[in-house]
């Protein structure tokens, strides 16, 4: 092959290569490969969610229209190596070389990505640089760190507050990878790069993150050669940021509490005004950011608040703020799970496509599709105790958190005078033209309200709720 066809493949490649960037107008479907769909598309439930309960990558092949129909063009799925027994989530590898069977074949992962390629949805692997099993002090049966040298030496993670022991001391008795170890360093590293390559991955979630050094993750996201989204499990704002830049983006603990304080326990909405002043001069790139309302690691919203107007809230302002919005399987069916792993319900059991808050968040992937608004920058408008408002360019976002009526007059906004800007859940309905360089917003019952010019390009009659 002449040196001008190699240079001109590796270009081509590049060109579609998911990096960082091309992320930020994506919304991301969470789901675990264990609890999503089965292969024979069998509903009977799972008597214990503490074990397998029988899905796989062939169910998420066959139910791949469930999640495109809601607007997503992601999917973050489970860590997919071979696990220690009883590991139907993933994060106790054992064999890094081969294919959890629960879920699958090798070719049955690769027929994943080239499905979700098929349908212009991109994949997300969930990988693990931290630990393996729980094998206690044998670590013969892991592959290929079966050696003490692989490990730290034992200690368990007593004080969070010490981050040497947080990087070298064990997660839950987890036994703690040494990635200074050269050689451990280089099989994790290898494995990751061949991971992306061999199962044509679009995006990593990495696992454990402040338990790694930063400088280890640097590497890894080079070697993976896709955008990473880590996990810092913390609310310090600060020490989340600081992982950025080892890590494309973070998942966004700060926002997820600032969120849940507001929609979930009925704080006042200037939480969310205080977070984004923070974000904005905190984080190297806020639009990288993973937001999420709920995940595997957390009650559900509904388990402490079981008002579904409050997770719609909630649902819609991480959809339309500033990063890139992650929806963990079973919220648009309106699940309420308590801790793990009774968050981690089996959703073949309910998989109504009519579901309020199903056709909710597809009306708002669609806007975000159409319209774009996710490429434009996010201005604060209106900010007190039960009402917030944005604008991302010309369209217009308004929360609350009460189930009173809440009307406010708009005076800080875009619009000339005579614009007329309707609300997507309603668009032939719920329209307000700018008078006297003013408009007014009345949110009902904790409603959430979109508005975008009637003179735009879009036809928002489409979106209808």
């Amino acid at each position: 092959m002449s040196k001008l066809l190699i240079a001109s493949a590796l270009l081509l490649a590049l060109a579609f290569a998911a990096g960082p960037d091309q992320w930020k107008d994506r919304t991301i479907y969470q789901l675990l490969t264990d609890r999503f769909a089965r292969t024979d598309n069998s509903s009977t439930p799972c008597n214990d969610l503490s074990n397998y309960c029988g899905g796989t990558f062939q169910g998420i092949i066959n139910n791949l229209d469930y999640i495109t129909g809601m607007g997503f063009d992601a999917i973050w799925i489970s860590p997919v190596v071979d696990n220690v027994d009883g590991g139907y989530h993933g994060y106790w590898a054992r064999n890094w070389y081969e294919i959890n069977s629960n879920f699958g074949s090798a070719d049955d992962l690769k027929n994943l990505a080239q499905a979700c390629h098929d349908k212009g949805v991109w994949l997300m692997i969930d990988v693990v640089g931290n630990h393996v099993g729980p094998v206690n002090m044998d670590y013969s049966s892991i592959v290929p760190f079966n050696q003490d040298s692989n490990y730290h030496s034992y200690c368990q993670i007593q004080n969070w507050n010490d981050q040497h022991e947080v990087e070298f001391c064990r997660l839950a008795n987890l036994p703690d990878l040494a990635q200074e170890d050269q050689n451990t360093r280089h099989l994790l590293l290898e494995w990751v790069g061949d991971l992306v390559s061999n199962y044509s991955a679009d995006g990593l979630r990495v696992d454990t993150v402040p338990e790694v050094p930063p400088d280890f993750w640097t590497e890894w996201t080079q070697d993976a050669g896709v955008y990473t989204v880590g996990e810092v499990f913390n609310g310090d704002m600060n020490y989340v940021a600081s992982y950025q830049g080892p890590l494309d983006g973070l998942l966004n603990y700060p926002f997820f509490y600032a969120i849940r304080s507001v929609f979930q326990q009925g704080q006042s909405m200037n939480n969310l005004q205080n977070y984004f002043q923070a974000a904005s001069s905190t984080y190297k790139d806020q639009s990288l950011m993973g937001n999420f309302v709920d995940n595997h690691d957390n009650a559900r919203f509904l388990h402490d608040n079981g008002d579904h107007i409050a997770l719609k809230s909630a649902l819609g302002l991480s959809l339309s703020a500033v990063g890139i919005p992650i929806v963990y399987y079973g919220d648009e069916q309106a699940y309420g799970g308590g801790n793990d792993p009774n968050n981690r319900e089996p959703l073949w059991t309910n998989m109504d496509t009519s579901s309020e808050i199903y056709q909710f968040i597809k009306t708002i992937n669609a806007f975000r599709k159409e319209s774009q608004f996710m490429t434009q920058s996010q201005t604060q408008r209106y900010s007190d105790d039960s009402f917030y408002a944005f604008t991302r360019g010309n369209y217009f976002f308004a929360f609350t958190n009460t189930q009173n009526t809440e009307q406010r007059t708009i005076t800080y906004h875009p619009y000339s005078d005579g614009t007329t800007i309707c609300n997507i859940f309603y668009p032939t309905q719920d329209c307000i033209t700018v008078q006297n360089g003013q408009f007014q917003v009345s949110l009902d019952n904790g409603e959430v309200k979109m508005y975008s010019p009637k003179s735009s390009e879009i036809d928002i009659d489409e979106f209808e709720f």
